[in-house]
């Protein structure tokens, strides 16, 4: 059933249907057992597997691209930004621009691509006495045609500075919103890289994470016309938007000038919202490299073989950083931050 605030409702794949300016959402969700000496599963555990390209989920996980370590070896991208928020485990970054980070529960790589990049993205299971669960969201936000040849280069929003808005409903209820993009009740999220559609406010991008209690009642607040905002409800039994009943792992396309009343049931609610002004240009796709025109992904392709997207110093295609706990981020010009 379609109300009068929302445009519709639809069940969510592998990965998530997404609207302009988004490309993609894919959300990992993979309980791993304990690691070994290399950082991935003991080796009998990967029988019966198709390694590397293992997206099936066996025994409640995927390798994904990995061959001893879960994950995305080295890949390159162009023409758009990548947002990855950690919500639970570990992601050992490396890229051809000599970039390299680990960043765990809460934190968010945020990535433009720009021109090009390299960049590799694996799970190490530090934890060896234990299983260790991983838990990510992806997400692909376009670029405009203006910004698709801007230098690449990432920047950590470290849980420490992603604020948390919580608000408590009339029976005590408490809905807890991180404000990872956009702003909230004049909480604002940390900024994004400069390039971003996210960083001209009148663009009006969030992207928040958000837990409600059982039987929590909470209003999101319209915002502008005319923008794309969709409700992913994917971890839950389920909840009524708009008194309309939500079944869990479904998508909610809702009008953005209106206040959506959202309740959850008996059961804790977790969903994801995107909303963004549409950037409303061609799109031109092909795997990794998003641009506007089909002669400009060629030229990408052609690029990429010629280059290299600047090469792949590191020993192997999916590099970790050690079996310790620690969070941190070296960038391309030396820079480097520790948590």
């Amino acid at each position: 059933m379609i109300t009068d605030k929302i445009i519709r409702i639809q069940p969510l794949g592998f990965p998530w249907t997404t609207q302009d300016p988004f490309l993609f959402c894919v959300h990992h969700d993979d309980t791993y057992p304990q690691g070994n000496d290399d950082l991935g599963p003991d080796s009998s555990l990967l029988r019966g597997r198709n390694i590397g390209n293992d997206f099936i989920v066996k025994d409640g996980w995927r390798m994904y691209h990995g061959e001893t370590v879960p994950g995305f070896p080295h890949h390159p991208h162009r023409g758009f930004e990548t947002v990855t928020i950690a919500k639970e485990g570990y992601i050992d970054h490396a890229d051809s621009l000599g970039g390299a980070g680990r960043f765990s529960n809460g934190d968010v790589q945020w990535m433009t691509a720009g021109k090009g990049i390299l960049h590799s993205e694996m799970f190490p299971l530090l934890n060896q006495k234990e299983g260790n669960r991983m838990e990510l969201f992806q997400i692909w936000l376009n670029l405009p045609k203006k910004s698709k040849f801007v230098e690449p280069h990432f920047k950590m929003l470290w849980s420490e500075n992603i604020p948390t808005v919580v608000e408590t409903d009339a029976t005590g209820k408490k809905t807890s919103i991180d404000i990872i993009a956009g702003s909230l009740n004049n909480t604002k999220a940390p900024q994004p890289t400069p390039d971003s559609w996210a960083a001209e406010a009148t663009n009006d991008v969030a992207i928040w994470t958000i837990k409600m209690e059982a039987n929590a009642t909470w209003v999101l607040p319209k915002a502008l016309a005319n923008l794309n905002r969709t409700l992913y409800l994917y971890n839950s039994n389920s909840i009524t938007i708009d008194n309309q009943l939500v079944k869990n792992y479904h998508g909610v396309i809702v009008k953005s000038d209106e206040d959506i009343e959202i309740k959850s049931d008996n059961a804790p609610a977790y969903l994801l919202i995107l909303q963004g002004r549409p950037i409303n240009e061609p799109v031109a796709q092909h795997g990794p490299f998003v641009m506007n025109t089909r002669t400009e992904i060629q030229e990408a392709f052609a690029d990429y073989q010629r280059t290299q997207f600047g090469g792949w110093s590191w020993d192997n295609s999916g590099p970790t950083h050690g079996n310790k706990k620690r969070r941190f981020a070296k960038y391309a010009d030396g820079r480097v931050e520790e948590k």
